[in-house]
């Protein structure tokens, strides 16, 4: 079993339809959270211990990641998919980008 963490600032939007849309696939965990303060669901060291891969949506969530939990980042990989904050909870066009970009490291 793969346990993917997927990332965004507030939790809302890309990562908890990242967590929807990879929670189906057979081999994996999924779960999200978020990096700002008033995320529904702030990232915690528990998050990142149990991630076998964390995925970011974008740059600034990786140095963030990075400044906050440096030593707990030392198992797993953190990925960056590039996607901006545009869309909507489990916006068609999101999905898509998301299936695109998180497959090739599945």
């Amino acid at each position: 079993m793969t346990n993917l963490l997927f990332l965004c600032s507030r939790n809302r939007l890309r990562s908890p339809t990242a967590e929807q849309v990879f929670g189906s696939w057979p081999g994996v965990e999924t779960a999200s959270a978020g990096l700002a303060p008033d995320a529904e669901e702030l990232v915690t060291a528990d998050h990142l211990e149990w991630a076998d891969i964390i995925f970011v949506m974008e740059r600034a969530h990786r140095a963030k990641l990075q400044r906050r939990f440096k030593a707990q980042l030392k198992r797993a990989r953190v990925i960056c998919l590039d996607i901006p904050d545009d869309y909507d909870f489990m916006q068609p066009e999101l999905v898509t980008l998301l299936e695109q970009r998180v497959r090739r490291h599945l």
